[in-house]
């Protein structure tokens, strides 16, 4: 079995509430083989309330939480992505 770790990017509009529940998700159940990361076409600039404490209260670790652009993955200096997933119909 290979040891590569695969990173993802989970996009969606805003970047507040499904991308980073997903982004939470994978980096726990990935179990080490795969790096999460989200962001938004166009970001709102804070994670939904409600979204956070549903991680939270389910022990997900929400420190990495902050909404962001796409853009940010586009840098030369940015981790090169393996999978992308886009999670709405207007990303």
């Amino acid at each position: 079995m290979s040891d590569n770790v695969y990173n993802v990017l989970f996009l969606c509009n805003a970047n507040s509430a499904r991308s980073i529940m997903a982004e939470a998700i994978l980096n726990r159940i990935g179990a080490g083989r795969f790096k999460a990361f989200s962001a938004g076409s166009q970001p709102k600039g804070e994670v939904n309330p409600f979204a956070l404490q549903l991680l939270e209260s389910l022990n997900y670790d929400t420190s990495f939480a902050r909404s962001k652009g796409w853009d940010e993955f586009a840098e030369p200096d940015a981790p090169e992505m393996n999978f992308i997933f886009t999670l709405c119909d207007s990303t």
